[in-house]
Order: C-alpha cells, then sequence, then structure tokens
C-alpha cells in the first residue's frame, strides 16, 4: 500500500526544486538543505515527510550540475568531474545540450539506485532482525568506523571529533548533567534529556555555513551565463546517447554500490566512475575535453549514490553518507527506528520510501530538462536577499522544536559557532554528527549487553554474528588507515 495525493505530490515537487536551488548554488548542498526544512516535517505525518525530505534529497545532488558545467565550480561534492567534460562543453556553445545530457544520466542512475534499494534492503534486514543488544551494540561500534573512513587525509581529527559527538551526546541525560554552565552564574542551560537533535542539525550544516558566509561578505559575484544565451552550435538529441548505455549503467552501478559501502561519499564515487569510463573508453584523451561519455559517467554515478546510500540506512541503521546522516535525524524526530525491523514494522512507509524516491527522480527530470536556461538563472540570486530568509527559516525551526524553549535557539548558535569553529580548525563536521546521532545506542546497547551477562566482556566475542561483524569493524579500520596513509603519501609527492 502507498500513500500518494495531491498534497504529496506537491510536496514531492516543492521539495525537488528547493532541492535543485541548494545543488545550484555553490557553498550549499542537499543536507543544508534538508537540515534547514527538517522543521516542516512537524507540520505533516511521516509518510509525507517522506516525500519532501527526499524530494530534497534527489534535487539537492542533482541540481550540483548547474555551475559545474556553466562555472566549472561543482555545485555539490558528487559533481566534482562534471565539470570536466561539461564545462568545455558549455564554452564550445553548448551549453544546454551539456545540460540535459546530465540531467538525463541523473535520472537513469537514480532509477537503477532505486531498484537496488528495493532488493538489497529486504535481504540486509532480514539478517539482521537476528540480533541481539550485543550484535546491535556492534553494529552501532562499525557504523562508528565509519567516522575514519569519512576522514580521509585527517583521521586522528576525525576521530576527536567523532567522539567529542558522542561525548555531547551524552549531556543532559543524567539528572546530575542537566545544566550546563557557560558563564558561572550569568548563563546556564538546563539540558533536559540533553541537546535536541534538530537544532544541532541546523546550527552544524546551515547556521555554520551563514557563519562562514558573513565573514566573507555578502558581495554578489555575478556568474557568467553568457554561455547559455545566443547561438547554441549544438542542440541536444537522445541521439547523443548512441553507444552509452554500457557506459552509463557501470557508472550509476558504481555510484550506487559506492553509496552502499558507508562513508565513501559522491566525490569518490564520481572520481572511481569517471576514471573507469576512461578507462574503457575507445578515445580516452577525448575526455576532459567536452566528451559526451565523461559527462554521463560523472553524471550517473552521483545519482546512483542516492538510493545506494539508503541501503545501509533502512537496513542497518548506518548513514551512507552526511545527507542520509541527517535523515536518520528525521526519522528520529518522527519517532521512527531505522534499522533491522524498519521494514517490517513500517510496510507502509518502506514502500513510501520507495514510491517518493522513483516520483522524487521523475519531477527532477521534468522541473530540470525542459526549462533549464530559467533555472541556470538561479546562480544569480543575490546572497544579501536569499539569506536573510535562511535565518529565520533556522530560528523558527530551533524555537519550535519544543514547542517554544529558548534553550533549543541557543543550541542552534553554538552548534553554529562549533561549526564555524570546525571549518577554521579543518575538522570534519560529519564524523561529530555521527558520533552525535549513534552515541546514545552506544551506550544504551553496551549496558544492556553487559547487564545480560552478568558483567562479562567476553560477550562481545560469544556469538557467530557478532564475530562477523567483528570482522567488519578491523576490515572497514584497515581500509581507512590504508587510505589514509595512502593520501598522506599522495599530498607528500
Amino acid at each position: 500500500m502507498i500513500e500518494f495525493g495531491i498534497l504529496e505530490g506537491v510536496i514531492a515537487l516543492l521539495g525537488v526544486v528547493i532541492g535543485i536551488i541548494f545543488g545550484a548554488l555553490p557553498g550549499m548542498t542537499a543536507t543544508m538543505a534538508i537540515a534547514i526544512f527538517l522543521p516542516l516535517t512537524y507540520a505533516y505525518d511521516l509518510t509525507t515527510s517522506v516525500y519532501l525530505l527526499l524530494g530534497l534529497y534527489v534535487g539537492g545532488i542533482s541540481g550540483g550540475l548547474v555551475p559545474a558545467i556553466l562555472m566549472n565550480i561543482p555545485g555539490t561534492p558528487s559533481s566534482v568531474t562534471t565539470g570536466f567534460d561539461g564545462h568545455p562543453m558549455a564554452m564550445k556553445g553548448e551549453g544546454v545540450r551539456a545540460l540535459r545530457i546530465g540531467i538525463t544520466a541523473s535520472l537513469f542512475g537514480g532509477i537503477l539506485s532505486l531498484v537496488v534499494l528495493a532488493l538489497f534492503t529486504p535481504v540486509l534486514a532480514r539478517l539482521a532482525i537476528k540480533f541481539s543488544a550485543v550484535e546491535k551494540f556492534l553494529i552501532i561500534l562499525f557504523a562508528m568506523t565509519v567516522i575514519a573512513a569519512l576522514s580521509k587525509g585527517k583521521m586522528t581529527k576525525g576521530i576527536f571529533t567523532g567522539f567529542l559527538g558522542v561525548f555531547i551526546s551524552l549531556m543532559g541525560v543524567f539528572p546530575d548533567n542537566q545544566t550546563l554552565r557557560l558563564v558561572p552564574s550569568m548563563f546556564s542551560m538546563e539540558l533536559r534529556d540533553g541537546f535536541q537533535l534538530l537544532p544541532v542539525l541546523i546550527g552544524l550544516f546551515a547556521f555554520s555555513q551563514l557563519f562562514q558566509e558573513a565573514e566573507k561578505g555578502m558581495k554578489q559575484t555575478m556568474m557568467h551565463t553568457d554561455i547559455l544565451k545566443g547561438h547554441q552550435s549544438k542542440k541536444f538529441s537522445f541521439k547523443d546517447f548512441k553507444g552509452q548505455f554500457i557506459n552509463m549503467f557501470r557508472s550509476a552501478s558504481i555510484g550506487t554500490f559506492m553509496g552502499i559501502l558507508p562513508g565513501i561519499g559522491g566525490s569518490a564515487a564520481s572520481l572511481l566512475a569517471y576514471s573507469q569510463c576512461k578507462t574503457f573508453s575507445k578515445d580516452p584523451e577525448k575526455l576532459g575535453t567536452g566528451a559526451v561519455e565523461g559527462l554521463v559517467a560523472s553524471e550517473s554515478s552521483n545519482n546512483g549514490l542516492t538510493g545506494g546510500a539508503l541501503v545501509p540506512l533502512l537496513s542497518l541503521g548506518i548513514p551512507g553518507d552526511s545527507t542520509t546522516a541527517v535523515l536518520i535525524g528525521a526519522f528520529i524526530l518522527q519517532g521512527i527506528q531505522v534499522g533491522p525491523l524498519f521494514i517490517t514494522q513500517n510496510p507502509v512507509i518502506w514502500n513510501t520510501i520507495l514510491f517518493a524516491l522513483l516520483i522524487a527522480n521523475i519531477f527532477m527530470f521534468i522541473v530540470m530538462f525542459y526549462p533549464i536556461k530559467y533555472i541556470a538563472k538561479i546562480i544569480n540570486i543575490p546572497k544579501n536577499k536569499l539569506y536573510p530568509g535562511i535565518i529565520l527559516l533556522c530560528i523558527v525551526g530551533a524555537f519550535s522544536t519544543r514547542s517554544g524553549n529558548m534553550v533549543d535557539v541557543f543550541t542552534l548558535v553554538i552548534f553554529g559557532l562549533v561549526g564555524y569553529i570546525f571549518s577554521k580548525l579543518d575538522l570534519p563536521v560529519t564524523t561529530f554528527l555521527i558520533g552525535f546521532i549513534l552515541g546514545r545506542d552506544l551506550e544504551k546497547y553496551f549496558i544492556d549487553s553487559l547487564k545480560g551477562s552478568g558483567g562479562s566482556l567476553s560477550v562481545f566475542f560469544s556469538r557467530p554474528i557478532g564475530l562477523v561483524v567483528w570482522v567488519l569493524i578491523f576490515a572497514s579500520l584497515a581500509y581507512a588507515f590504508y587510505d589514509n596513509r595512502k593520501h598522506h603519501k599522495g599530498a607528500s609527492v
């Protein structure tokens, strides 16, 4: 059964359009879009909220191709290779053609990842249902290893911020530490049940960005959209995809698979897909000069990421990337626990997620493909007109978290400053968020496991499934350390 009506359709369309705007504006991402609009989900039930959030997700990832092609500036990390061939095409007067090729490839990648999501998630979930508190603790510990994978080249910083997130998630949970005194007797915050997730999310991903933009100043740098004007030397045709199916299928599969692997990220997926395209290309020397196959590889892989990243999220409760880490927050705010029992306990929501992802991809194609000339002008929106509205949305969203508690507004500002300071110190925010989200469950299942075993730590090594998870933990850490070392070697060369 799938719940879909006029309201859900309008909400999905709204989410896609807003997501495209955020993806098309350099410095703004799908993660930021979801964080800002999370408060709106309080006005709707979870079913309607899913259409909004997945619309924002798909639109945010897809919108990144606009600045990548027109200005050679990736709108999102996953569109880093889109400009390699898209921008040279635009400079040759083929801007609209390049945009439409990218949009079509994005649709294919999104649909393929949806099929993988539908097939693989139930299988993983059925296996995970057998997990006791011990396995749940180990799975969360495995999810914590994502911190190491996300900390390419700066593992020490990533581990530090990850465990800092765990510690802060436990502040205010116990009666003895429910008061945070920043300045003795002058300013204190009564923390009932600790810091709330929503203002933390908005602060880290939206308010911190506003602080960074305020530092730069609100002068609007005009973007060069002249390449969309005048004579188009070569117009788009679906014949552009002749001979590209294998490339598109391979790249979308790579993107989906990389999405399933927690912590790898969209930039790695697009780079791998692009390199594979170059390896199998009949004319590899043409890539980087405006080749259709390079553009197809990049865009089909980064949208393949959308469904792939949801597989570990919905089956194991492990975020595939920073955006799905924020989506965990959305489910928690609605009282839904993602993980092994998610599909069996919420069959309607599961079917809705699949359908919403399909609708979001279709809307993305319709909204972007035909009026692309006008959508491209998004990059010219003055920041001094855009950001005041975003500030208002952030504050209202935080204030409404617990029906008008100013502590949550203070939390928003505090974590906005935390995110800003992290950016200055080159500390990864995503790893902090993962630690914050997983911290309480990590402690809960650890204590439950010890209670069940009478305090013996051997219980963590006594079950077959647990031993398999231990293997995954060590494999993930080994890969992360190897990747970190390789990154340092590459940087020193």
